[in-house]
């Protein structure tokens, strides 16, 4: 009994030894093994800094100041993974005061794309359901986002208002995805008008930003995670001065029609070829 019960913790040893090595060689080998892999550290990455940090944000209160903090806790991801971004435009953004910046929404990824060009005094709106998503939620709110409940339009209302007067108020920058939800396809889908009411309301300047398809290196559809390269092109800003609530609907549709041709040419080109001419949108 004692050789047959010393056997057995000899197996399991060799067993938990082997665990490692086998876990190793799958994630080597195995791509779909290494895709699940890194998403779950990019999960698990968020999650532990917002828990780390909240408890030390929370002693200097609700800012968009603490944007700066996420931001430098978000960086580091891409040299895990071996993304380089390229970020053609940046000089657009260069600008004093309030606008509201639109960008296409692919997936979880694009934070890393985000805290590589957002400015200081730039928060997203994000979905309400966030706010509810433990640590996560309460780094959010204490970074200063603003939530938006999508399925009931009298509160979206009410919140583009309210942010259209902060946003001079306090000078601040906001940053929503207007296709409303994540899309990895060839094209943009359509716009929701929230984000041009917004501009139009608060009369700032509107700046597209395009982030190049991840196909290359990331799909959640195909399990591929790999290490390569991501454009980001800021376009020039198109302004809303004298523009009023009828004129949203042409405003949201140039918008995303510019943006819509530039992320066709970045998907010809792969990696958006820096050689291109960046396309200036119509003043409207």
């Amino acid at each position: 009994c004692r050789r047959g019960s010393r056997m057995e913790v000899v197996l399991l040893h060799g067993l938990l030894l082997l665990l490692p090595l086998a876990a190793l060689l799958l994630y080597r080998y195995n791509a779909t093994f290494h895709y699940f892999c890194k998403v779950a550290f990019f999960n698990c990455w968020i999650v532990a800094v917002s828990t780390l940090l909240s408890p030390f944000v929370a002693l200097w209160g609700r800012s968009v100041e603490n944007m700066k903090l996420l931001r430098a806790v978000i960086l580091p991801l891409k040299y895990f993974y071996g993304i380089k971004m390229q970020v053609w435009g940046s000089e657009h953004l260069n600008i004093k005061g309030p606008y509201v910046i639109v960008c296409n929404h692919q997936a979880s990824l694009d934070l890393i794309g985000i805290a590589e060009i957002i400015p200081d005094r730039c928060v997203p709106i994000v979905k309400k359901e966030l706010m509810y998503m433990g640590t996560v939620g309460w780094a959010c709110w204490l970074s200063g986002m603003i939530f938006i409940n999508r399925h009931k339009r009298e509160d979206a209302i009410n919140v583009i208002s309210q942010t259209a007067r902060t946003m001079q108020r306090e000078n601040l920058r906001v940053l929503i995805f207007p296709e409303g939800t994540r899309n990895q396809d060839k094209s943009m889908l359509p716009f929701k008008r929230g984000a041009f009411h917004l501009a139009v309301q608060a009369q700032v300047p509107i700046f597209p930003i395009v982030i190049s398809p991840y196909r290359d290196f990331f799909s959640s559809k195909d399990k591929k995670f790999t290490s390569g390269t991501c454009t980001i092109r800021i376009l020039p800003k198109v302004e809303t001065q004298g523009l009023s609530p009828k004129d949203v609907p042409e405003l949201t549709e140039t918008v995303r029609q510019t943006m819509a041709d530039v992320l066709a040419e970045m998907s010809t080109n792969h990696c958006g070829d820096q050689r291109a001419e960046q396309p200036r949108l119509p003043r409207c």
